[in-house]
Parts: structure tokens; C-alpha cells; sequence
């Protein structure tokens, strides 16, 4: 899975990351939601104990990664060497400048760049690139950032392919983002103001080289997005050109999850280090420890030495413990992806069971959601197609898959017991979804609606421009942007969803209520910012009816 195909996955329900059709949306969104669910399992917390059972002895339950790299459920697991090296570094104090040096010299002796920074997270490495650039290692201009009236240089260019959620990090510095469409944009929007490029890499015609080969000639750095990829020893992306390349610590690497790998120009990365913490200025809140710089260390040591191939057969035996698991159970079909040769963005072995879902009266999603909530907790990805009319599309099928590399030593065997267990289960057809009930009341008209956040309250205001029986359609109109607005009302209760996008965000936002008179009180489900609450009251307009008359000629008086 490329970073691009996660970022579509933000929107959508952790963990089992199923992707929702519109009318399956609006009947999940009247069951417990995901966090509701999770916090289901979550027992009464007690003192921490420090063992096998931490995270148990507080009430939380862990989980075995079947998913990926996700941040939201801890990212990798990281390896012995890079705890064991933690563990050392954590005794001892250390002056952090003479220990960033240190570190930047042996990465780039490692993997041959000119230099090396650790910092909190990719995220955060890329943030200090950006500020460092900026103020060009001047720490006058570094101390007034984000104000950047008088800088030189204050705009970055991003291709519209590569903007993301993860570029507020550079937007954070209080640049002006150009976003460009194409090459010859590209080459056109670079000016005496552009201070850097920055992009993921792509295919053509985005490739690093196609870009670099334009950058380079202009003096303007170059920043690459790796965040998920495996690391390449010569590093492919400085090879290309690129000034900088950005790794996660915490995904395939399996470093600190909080930490992030720039490889790259030591120039650009000694302003960018001196943008950091321990130092003040723009960056301090980005502070990395020196367990965390001597983890990052330990991790590149370690994969500079690993053994890759060996890796690989693994993670398929463990795919295959599961795949034999499934034999003779009716419909179900397995097959084992092996990442293509050179694959960088998360390249892991992946199973996929796929099975008729009326032959066994449950779908992926719903296995999914068993798995993530019942102990031992399991994520796994989702997918379902529909059956045609045509004959040639065969029976609907639904599905689950599983990804190896984030699994350890002997998650193979409960995942397939598991699995197993959940898809031989005797069950009863399920029954027809039932209808909804007749509307409660005609609601089209404008709504005034409050919503209450943690700690404000917001106003905003649905328009229902049509109510077709059950279903509604309109506008909802917030602070900042108008998005379109779409639902239904089975008697009393109703549920919106609406959705806004622009390039580097995403935010869905589903209102679920019930309606008494002229008000409609709930919670909204924002997925990933959690929840808030809702009151929608009925815009009422006054009675008098008045004719507008149009002047007969220009003012005489103002």
C-alpha cells in the first residue's frame, strides 16, 4: 500500500479500515461507533504493572497487527536491537549538539548520504527542513517564524499529487503553498520566493528525477516524502536528486515510533537541526530524546545488516499458516501477494480470504469489526464487491486481508484460529433490512445548528433543500466552507453526513439525532477528531409578506 492509498484511509474507520458506501454509512452510523466499541473492551484501569500485561494492567487491550504502519494503532513493533540501545541511552546524560553530530556522521557512513538528522517523527523532521530553509541557518529570521514579513524566500511548491494531510508540516512555518498541476506549471511558478519543493515520489511524469532535474538547476532544495518506504542503501531518491528524503521511524524501518530519518544535504540539515530542539525557536515543541536518536541509529545499523530475503519467507510462512487454516471452508478463497521486486511503500506479503457472504451469512466488514473487539483484538483490512446482473460477474464476494509485517512470532496461529473460528461459526441468514418508518415530519427548510467541541462551540446551519421521503439532501454550511449535505429520517430519527475536502485535508463529519418539534439533538461522529455534540433548531421567517418595489430613478439623498 503506497502512503497516497493510507491517506484516503483517513477518513475512514480505524482498525478495520472498511470503506462505507453511502447507505451502509448511514446503517453503521446508528450502531455503537468504532471508539464506542474499542472502549467496550476497555476494563477498569488499575496501577500499572510492568510485564507482558502493561498495557492490560491499565485497561487497555492490545492488538495484533494485521493492518499496517498505522499511527492510530501504534505503527511497528520495534526491534530488539533498537529497544536494547534505548534502554543503554536512557542511563546516561549526553550533550545533545555533540550527540546530533555524532549520529548525522555515522547515517551518512551508513547509508551514504552526505548526512543524517533524527527527529520526532517525519512529520515533524520535515517541519524543521522547511523552517530551516527558510531562514537559512540565520537564527534572527529563525526566532521570527512564522511571521515571515522581510524573508527572502516564503513559498513552496507542491505538486496537486503529492499535497497530503501530512504537508500542514510545512505549512505550519507560515509559508505560501503554490500548487501546481503540471511540469510546465512547475517550471513557471519557481520565482526569487520559492524557498523549497516538496513531493512524494510518484510516477511519471512526478517522478524525483523529472523534478530535481528542474529544481536543481534553479537552487532550490528538494524535499522527498518517503515517510513509508523501505530504505534503499544507496539511497534511491538522493540519487535522483533530491536535496532531503524523509523517513517514519516508526513503520518498516521499525525504529522509535516517534522519531523520523532525514537523509540528505548536511547543509539543509544543520539549519534544520539548528531549527530543533534543544535549541528554541520555531521547532522547540519537536523535541527528540537522546533514546530516541540512538534508537533511530540502532534500527538503520540494524537494517543495513538485515536479512531481507529471509524476512520475506517468513512473513509468507505466517501468511500460509493462516491460508491452510482456511481449507474446506465453504466459498472461501485464499491468496498470498508477494510485494513486487524493488517495491518500496509498505511492501509486505498480504493474504486475502475472500468468500460469499450469503453462503456464510456474514460479511468482511463484520469480521473485521469481531476481530478489533472481541480478545484477542486483531486488525485486519476489508473489502466487498457487489454481484452484477450480468452472468459473468458471478456471486457478490467480501473479503478480509491480512498483512504480515507488523506480526510477531506466533500471531500467525491465533489469527488463523481466530479467523477460523469467526467464519465457521454456525449462523442464521440475516434478515432483510428492515425499512425505515414513515418521516416523523417534513424537515426541509433551513436549521440553525450549535455544535459543542471539547472546549468551544461553533455555529453552523443545514439547509434541507429536498426531503424524497426518507431521504434528504441540502447544504451545510460551517465557519469556514459549504459542503454538500446528504441523509435520512426514519421516524424520529435522523442522520446527516457531509464531507469536505481541499488539498492536505479531509473531514467527515456524520450527525445522528433525534427529532422532537422543531429540534433535532445528537452527537456527530468525526472519525478520527472522535465526537461532539449537536442542537439544529428550525429557522422560523416572519409572517408579513411585503412587495419590493424597484426605484424609480438614482437617490436624491443618501
Amino acid at each position: 500500500m503506497k502512503r497516497r492509498e493510507i491517506l484516503k484511509e483517513l477518513t475512514m474507520i480505524p482498525l478495520a479500515g472498511g470503506v462505507l458506501s453511502t447507505s451502509a454509512a448511514f446503517a453503521e452510523s446508528s450502531k455503537p461507533k468504532w471508539f464506542q466499541k474499542a472502549s467496550a473492551a476497555v476494563s477498569a484501569p488499575g496501577p500499572l504493572k510492568a510485564g507482558p500485561q502493561i498495557y492490560q494492567s491499565i485497561g487497555v487491550e492490545p492488538i495484533i497487527n494485521c493492518r499496517g504502519t498505522f499511527t492510530i494503532i501504534g505503527a511497528s513493533i520495534e526491534l530488539p536491537e533498537v529497544r536494547q540501545a534505548m534502554e543503554y541511552a536512557c542511563q546516561y546524560n549526553v550533550q545533545i549538539d555533540e550527540l546530533a553530530f555524532g549520529v548525522g556522521q555515522r547515517l551518512s557512513e551508513i547509508v551514504g548520504s552526505e548526512w543524517g538528522m533524527v527527529s520526532s517523527g517525519c512529520a515533524a523532521g520535515m517541519n524543521e527542513v522547511t523552517a530551516g530553509i527558510i531562514a537559512g541557518g540565520n537564527p534572527e529570521k529563525l526566532i521570527r517564524i512564522p511571521n515571515l514579513e522581510g524573508f527572502e524566500k516564503t513559498e513552496v511548491i507542491i505538486p496537486r499529487s503529492s499535497r497530503n494531510v501530512y504537508d500542514h508540516a510545512i505549512r505550519n512555518v507560515g509559508v505560501k503553498i503554490i500548487t501546481v498541476d503540471t511540469i510546465e506549471e512547475l517550471k513557471k511558478a519557481i520565482t526569487p520566493r520559492t524557498a523549497m519543493i516538496y513531493m512524494m515520489p510518484g510516477d511519471e511524469p512526478w517522478t524525483v528525477k523529472a523534478v530535481a532535474d528542474i529544481a536543481k538547476p534553479a537552487g532550490v532544495p528538494l524535499l522527498v516524502d518517503a515517510a513509508a518506504e523501505r530504505l534503499t542503501i544507496p539511497n534511491i531518491h538522493l540519487q535522483a536528486g533530491a536535496s532531503v528524503v524523509a523517513y517514519s521511524g516508526g513503520k518498516v524501518i521499525r525504529g522509535p515510533q516517534c522519531a523520523g530519518l532525514m537523509l540528505g544535504s548536511k547543509d539543509v540539515l544543520m539549519s534544520a537541526w539548528q531549527a530543533s530542539a534543544p535549541h528554541h525557536g520555531p521547532c522547540r515543541n519537536n523535541k527528540v530524546g537522546r533514546e530516541e536518536m540512538i534508537g533511530m541509529l540502532a534500527a538503520v545499523e540494524a537494517w543495513a545488516t538485515r536479512d531481507h530475503k529471509a524476512e520475506m519467507r517468513t512473513w509468507v510462512s505466517w501468511l500460509d499458516t493462516i491460508s491452510k487454516k482456511m481449507s474446506g471452508i465453504p466459498s472461501a478463497q485464499v491468496e498470498i501477494r508477494e510485494p513486487k521486486e524493488g517495491a518500496l511503500d509498505n511492501a509486505t506479503p498480504t493474504l486475502t480470504i475472500t468468500w460469499d457472504p450469503t453462503k456464510l451469512n456474514i460479511t468482511g466488514q463484520e469480521v473485521a469489526d469481531e476481530l478489533q473487539t472481541t480478545k484477542p483484538r486483531v486488525a485486519v483490512g476489508t473489502g466487498y464487491r457487489r454481484g452484477q446482473a450480468s452472468a459473468q460477474s458471478g456471486p457478490p464476494t467480501t473479503s478480509i486481508t491480512i498483512a504480515a509485517y507488523m506480526m510477531g512470532p506466533g500471531n500467525d496461529k491465533i489469527v488463523a484460529e481466530r479467523v477460523h473460528e469467526i467464519l465457521t461459526r454456525k449462523r442464521s441468514a440475516p434478515k432483510a433490512e428492515a425499512s425505515m418508518k414513515a418521516p416523523a415530519a417534513e424537515i426541509s427548510g433551513r436549521w440553525d445548528v450549535t455544535i459543542e467541541f471539547y472546549t468551544s462551540t461553533s455555529k453552523h446551519s443545514f439547509i434541507i433543500e429536498k426531503q424524497d421521503g426518507n431521504y434528504l439532501y441540502g447544504t451545510h454550511n460551517g465557519e469556514f466552507a459549504t459542503r454538500e449535505l446528504f441523509g435520512n429520517i426514519d421516524g424520529d430519527e435522523v442522520r446527516f453526513q457531509s464531507r469536505f475536502s481541499v488539498p492536505g485535508d479531509n473531514l467527515t463529519m456524520t450527525f445522528h439525532g433525534k427529532l422532537s418539534g422543531d429540534t433535532i439533538t445528537g452527537e456527530i461522529d468525526m472519525v478520527e477528531y472522535v465526537n461532539a455534540k449537536f442542537t439544529a433548531k428550525k429557522a422560523t421567517f416572519p409572517n408579513n409578506r411585503q412587495r419590493i418595489n424597484i426605484p424609480a430613478g438614482r437617490p436624491l439623498s443618501t
